[in-house]
């Protein structure tokens, strides 16, 4: 019988460190689920002797590919694209595909490892992938946009398919760009079936979908406030981003009572005193999605907010934040000015945007934090249910999804509270979220074997 290795944690974080050079931003995601994970699995002796830490942790594979396309004026540009398919143990690879020049093998292993404990905490049969491509569409024309799609597609369709791989959305890619990937999968393979999501309502699409990661953002706040007998009639909300996530967790803020004063791009913030009430959100979402414009312009079309260039608005004193743009973009020194700040409460709308450092903080703190693989989970849910949609050639109307993207917030906190919980009551939603998802995807592995 083999003799199980139980190494300890500094020398696994040490192997991955080792296994991944330059790749920091995988290195943090795996380390901040393995502090929680190692005290779990102490006297596991079946996690342990199947090293299933150690094969979560090490993508089921990276696909890296050559993407050639023609801009407008008749150069031949060349951009790089990538499929991660981290882990199937409990469903087809399920994740999004960004655009952005950030993008690289680093960031998509990390998105891709949270994107499997993430789905696992929905509740629905998803595993975690991630994909992308350096290319920025900012700037771009539609034909452009078109053309880089369809080269991407031409590529990435011979890995994906309805029961294989369903990719999505995600920073750089709206129901536009899925539109143009869809049709070149459909072209290409004769076939019409639900291996995208995110599509438009017209082909197979899911209502509800563009607000489901903000609105599952603020549901999931909802319920850590209501663990404290609160709600959010009156509080105060700073929020960072202002595209899909950031505007429609703003839109869900207001509806629920309470008021939000910031909203943010990659040039700076804006504050309103005055709150950034329904009627300003519609002009932020038709400014940023039809004009392509600033956030800064916001401070022109409303006198009282102000633009405060190059920074980020963690310093504005507030009730409860959202950190909905993009990755650790919520710092160790933020954290801290927020919890001086009063802050009660933090809810990721982005993946992984606050760094290690900052969790601490919020977790020493005991701040009611709530991390991305379980707050910012309503769109990949919605996503599932769009697949469910798409095999049962069917549709929900909008009123019953509202109420299953509750449930499903509802039942993610509830998986969250039973593994975080600690003395005293209060709830470590990174811990709890960490050992839930990690024990469904590693109950599966144990089932299946070594493969």
């Amino acid at each position: 019988m083999a003799v199980s290795d139980h190494v300890d944690f500094p020398t696994f974080m040490e192997g991955v460190k080792k296994r991944n050079p330059h790749q920091p931003e995988f290195v943090q995601a795996v380390q901040e689920v393995a502090e929680d994970i190692f005290d779990f699995i102490e006297d596991k002796e079946d996690y342990h002797s199947e090293q299933i830490l150690r094969r979560i942790a090490e993508p089921d594979r990276v696909v890296s590919f050559r993407v050639c396309w023609e801009d407008d004026n008749g150069n031949v540009r060349v951009q790089r694209g990538y499929r991660v398919q981290n882990n199937n143990a409990i469903g087809p690879y399920k994740g999004g595909i960004r655009f952005h020049p950030s993008v690289n093998e680093s960031v998509l292993k990390f998105l891709a490892f949270e994107q499997t404990f993430k789905n696992a905490l929905t509740g629905l049969p998803m595993g975690g992938g991630k994909g992308g491509s350096n290319f920025n569409p900012k700037g771009k024309s539609v034909r452009e946009i078109m053309r880089f799609c369809q080269s991407f597609m031409t590529e990435l369709y011979r890995h994906i398919g309805a029961d294989i791989d369903v990719p999505a959305g995600d920073i750089g890619v709206g129901g536009r760009e899925i539109g143009f990937m869809f049709g070149q999968y459909k072209r290409i393979t004769n076939e019409f079936t639900g291996v995208l999501t995110g599509k438009g309502m017209e082909y197979g699409g899911s209502m509800i979908r563009p607000e489901a990661t903000g609105y599952g953002a603020v549901y999931f706040l909802a319920n850590m406030l209501a663990t404290k007998g609160m709600d959010l009639t009156g509080k105060t909300a700073i929020i960072s981003g202002s595209g899909n996530v950031a505007t429609h967790a703003a839109e869900k803020i207001v509806q629920l009572g309470g008021k939000v004063l910031t909203l943010s791009d990659s040039g700076g913030f804006v504050h309103d005193p005055d709150g950034i009430d329904l009627e300003k959100i519609q002009w932020v979402k038709e400014h940023k999605t039809h004009r392509r414009g600033r956030i800064s312009e916001y401070a022109d079309a409303f006198p009282r907010a102000t633009f405060h260039e190059g920074k980020t608005p963690w310093g504005v004193p507030c009730d409860v934040a959202l950190p909905c743009a993009t990755q650790n973009e919520l710092l160790g020194a933020d954290a801290r000015t927020l919890v001086a700040n009063g802050c009660i409460a933090v809810s990721e709308g982005a993946n992984m945007p606050t760094d290690l450092d900052g969790v601490h903080v919020f977790k020493a703190a005991k701040t009611l934090y709530a991390p991305g693989k379980a707050s910012n989970a309503g769109g990949v849910a919605v996503s599932g249910l769009e697949m469910s949609q798409n095999s049962a050639r069917r549709s929900w109307k909008e009123e019953e999804l509202q109420q299953m993207l509750k449930d499903i917030m509802s039942g993610i906190h509830a998986r969250c509270a039973e593994y975080g919980t600690q003395d005293g009551g209060h709830i470590d939603y990174v811990k709890g979220a960490n050992i839930a998802g990690f024990k469904k995807v590693a109950d599966a592995m144990l089932a299946f074997g070594v493969v």
